[in-house]
């Protein structure tokens, strides 16, 4: 129910009967809807000897030489547990015996069958509490909420952002509430989706804390079930699963951002959805492969099929760009990632041409990916469509290309072009849309304003300088505040020991993949570098540390597999086992901990200012 090994290879379940067909060992199990990509796995592998006298004697030290799975395994390893996997009946489990826990034989065997699903909703459940405990609180518009709850409202009841009166907090958040809704359009400078999602927790509850914070708590309790699956499928491991599913619940960052109506946990929650469905892909790609080697071995394969996982993932990275246009980074490294995973695939399956048949699905993924995140990112836009384009009326810049003629720029970027195009035949709506966006671009380069809190992506990782969301100093005698002086802060920072533990993590990563060619290792850094690299580009651009809230679930990935290291092989020795396993507790329980320790400042709550500063470990913090 709960295996893991060395390199997070998991052993084959027992009692699955298995037959050879075609020289390829296959489990025959599937659905009545024919074969999944859960379901088309490798039989098992009997462990091969020994052969060196300097194995034989590291082996009394617990070493294990690495067994080489067989073709078919290597296309596909096998999932740890589930429906078509798990047999029905699965014996009593010893460790249970042995503390006198015995359940019923249908009982037992259902939990470890659906134990891939119950152990990843237990942990959201978990994390889904932590965020949802007192949402409303504080009850004020903390930092940019200021913008984002606002143009949600707008967006759900005139189709598009308003400029709102100077005294709109106020009104809003005044007992006897009045909202001073107008037509008058405002600039905006980022595209609607995640104001979208956020005005619909306002519908639903209210244009309160409670109401703009509700949808951001539900994006970062699926994105915990998200993570948890992930894990579960990229290390083919229910318990590191579980585990990223844990990790990520008590980051810092993400449980801040989970409380707080900004854009960028939409970005991160869309982001990994894409991830995921590119590992759906992945297996089932390689499943289709394992099928055609049982009666074409060593054929030639053009047309992989229709790819609804890529195709999905197409979709959400078209849901991040029309959040915020960082999402752009993700589309190209995705589409990277996919390529050549294509194109290993086909060369570990010995096509003959599987470097000219990569290139082929590199071109058709570029051709379909693009375009249907651009198609998703257009219909982002339709409340800006449908609004009038009477100057005043409208959307910002929606009456802009009306009576205009249709020429293309005089300069780009400052360089003035030798001609100019005719484009009176691309639609009005088309051509203020795209002089928007080239506003918004200008915007988004030239962003050099300093700010308190801003932050050199250099220090990230290592949390230089966190970003205080709220803050006020209760005194003596007002409500929670007992001591002389307290404070209460929302401090938008990660968990300490999460994220330094991570950097070792990223390098241990960095090994497998460079010197181990581990995929997993490689399909970890290519997230968390599109999430976090371009930011290199804009070193005079205003940033801040809640932006690596994209590249979060990476970080705890990484940290998983290496907690998934220090576990060890399930064909160590057991004192191997145990040493790594404690090492690895010890390591969550003390992030756990470390959460813990910084939860009053996640939440806002008043606590003695001497407790406050006993947490600003550095003078960065502050």
């Amino acid at each position: 129910m709960w295996r893991v090994s060395g390199d997070m290879a998991p052993e084959t379940p027992t009692g699955v009967d298995h037959t050879e067909q075609g020289g390829v060992g296959l489990l025959s199990v599937g659905t009545a809807d024919g074969p999944t990509a859960e379901s088309v796995v490798p039989a098992p592998r009997e462990a091969g000897p020994v052969r060196s006298a300097w194995q034989r004697g590291l082996a009394r030290y617990g070493y294990r030489a690495p067994e080489r799975p067989d073709l078919a395994e290597q296309l596909m390893p096998p999932m740890p547990d589930g429906p078509g996997v798990t047999p029905r009946r699965v014996e009593p489990s010893p460790l249970l015996a042995g503390w006198g826990i015995v359940l019923p034989a249908a009982l037992w065997s259902w939990l470890c069958r659906w134990s891939g699903w119950l152990g990843p909703l237990a942990v959201a459940l978990f994390g889904g509490v932590l965020r949802f405990s007192n949402l409303g609180e504080p009850s004020a518009l903390i930092f940019d909420e200021t913008y984002y709850a606002k143009d949600a409202y707008a967006l759900w009841h005139g189709g598009y952002e308003i400029a709102w009166p100077d005294d709109a907090n106020a009104k809003i958040m005044a007992p006897d509430q009045s909202i001073p809704f107008r037509t008058d359009p405002s600039y905006i400078v980022h595209p609607p989706v995640g104001k979208w999602l956020i005005g619909l927790g306002e519908q639903l509850y209210g244009m309160n804390p409670f109401g703009w914070r509700f949808m951001m708590a539900v994006l970062g309790t699926l994105s915990i079930l998200m993570i948890a699956r992930i894990g579960r499928r990229l290390f083919r491991s229910t318990l590191l699963g579980c585990v990223a599913g844990l990790l990520l619940s008590v980051d810092g960052l993400h449980f801040v951002m989970s409380r707080a109506a900004l854009l960028d946990l939409v970005v991160m929650f869309w982001c990994l959805a894409a991830f995921g469905f590119l590992l759906l892909d992945r297996d089932r790609t390689r499943g289709l492969i394992a099928r055609r080697l049982e009666t074409e071995p060593g054929g030639e394969w053009l047309f992989l099929g229709w790819r609804p996982y890529r195709l999905a993932a197409a979709v959400c990275i078209g849901l991040t760009c029309a959040t915020k246009w960082s999402g752009l980074y993700m589309l190209a490294a995705f589409w990277l990632l996919g390529a050549l995973w294509d194109a290993s695939a086909r060369r570990l399956a010995g096509a003959r041409r599987w470097l000219a048949f990569g290139i082929w699905d590199a071109s058709l993924a570029l051709l379909v990916m693009p375009l249907v995140a651009a198609s998703v990112y257009l219909a982002s836009w339709t409340g800006w469509f449908l609004s009038s384009s009477v100057p005043g009326q409208g959307g910002y810049g929606r009456d802009w290309a009306v009576h205009r003629a249709g020429l293309s720029p005089e300069y780009v970027q400052g360089i003035k072009m030798p001609f100019q195009v005719d484009m009176t035949w691309v639609p009005d709506a088309l051509r203020s849309l795209w002089h928007y966006h080239a506003t918004m671009y200008d915007f988004h380069t030239h962003l050099t304003s300093p700010h308190t809190y801003q932050s050199n992506p250099w220090s990230w990782l290592v949390l230089g300088r966190p970003v205080s969301y709220f803050y006020e100093s209760p005194k003596s005698g007002q409500p929670g505040c007992r001591a002389s002086e307290c404070a209460r802060e929302v401090l938008g920072i990660g968990t300490p020991l999460l994220w330094w533990a991570g950097v070792v993590a990223l390098l241990y990563c960095l090994y497998r993949w460079a010197l181990r060619r581990d995929w997993r290792a490689g399909a970890i850094l290519c997230g968390l570098a599109a999430g976090y690299l371009p930011w290199f580009m804009y070193q005079q651009r205003t940033i801040f540390l809640f932006y690596a809230v994209a590249f979060v679930p990476f970080l705890v990935l990484a940290v998983t597999m290496m907690i998934g290291a220090l576990i060890g092989p399930a064909n160590a020795s057991r004192d191997r086992r145990v040493i790594g396993a404690t090492g690895a507790g010890l390591l969550i329980l003390a992030v756990m901990w470390n959460f813990l320790y910084f939860y009053p400042l996640y939440t806002g709550e008043t606590i003695p200012m001497d407790d406050w500063r006993a947490r600003m470990w550095f003078t960065s913090w502050i």
